[in-house]
């Protein structure tokens, strides 16, 4: 009974940290803000979390989850890789865990560069395209330590731009267009027809 009270505690404070760091970046985040989110004490932070760095720590790498059911995907796998990109914008809007790990990974970036997210997205995406060259959807030519580089980046840039202008709601579509672009660099031409390039659950507009 005391393990599972430390770690509801333990939940709350994540979950509060995550809340704060979505909204004012790892350096506006202050211990009280947690504090006064998470409703613990002091002393219950710490006996937890040695400093708000251990925090940021816990938080990072959130939407690696996300990312992983692409993994177990039977196909096809360019399909796959498209998906997961819509998983990815939904976990943005939904989850402030998934929110503040992005943003602790992007103002890592321009300090002390953090790129375990990253490099766990790359070789996500680069195993699914292997897996789609193999089932014959993706051009044998391709670089595909390149490709999965350049699709990550542009999707991180693509939920940038749409946080800043539409706090992400227009999401969805900036990803249509995204692979609108980016699928005849890699898809072999006679497959592309038969690709969603929408979210599942999504109506494309008419």
């Amino acid at each position: 009974m005391r393990q599972e009270r430390a770690e509801r505690t333990r939940q709350k404070i994540v979950e509060a940290a995550a809340e704060v760091f979505d909204q004012c970046g790892f350096a506006g985040a202050s211990v009280s803000e947690i504090l006064a989110r998470a409703g613990v004490t002091k002393g219950a932070l710490y006996f937890h979390f040695p400093s708000k760095e251990a925090i940021a720590e816990e938080i990072q790498g959130a939407e690696v989850g996300t990312l992983e059911t692409a993994a177990t995907a039977s196909g096809p796998f360019l399909q796959a890789v498209i998906d997961v990109s819509y998983a990815m914008a939904a976990a943005l809007r939904e989850s402030p865990t998934v929110r503040a790990s992005i943003r602790l990974a992007i103002e890592s970036s321009f300090s002390e560069p953090s790129p375990g997210p990253y490099t766990a997205s790359i070789d996500l995406v680069r195993t699914l395209l292997l897996r789609a060259q193999g089932e014959g959807s993706v051009r044998m030519d391709l670089d595909v330590d390149a490709a999965a580089r350049f699709v990550v980046s542009s999707f991180t840039g693509a939920q940038i731009v749409s946080q800043v202008f539409t706090r992400r709601e227009d999401l969805e579509e900036r990803l249509a267009e995204l692979w609108a672009f980016i699928l005849p660099g890699l898809a072999v031409p006679e497959r592309i027809g038969r690709l969603r390039l929408h979210a599942p659950e999504a109506v494309p507009a008419g």
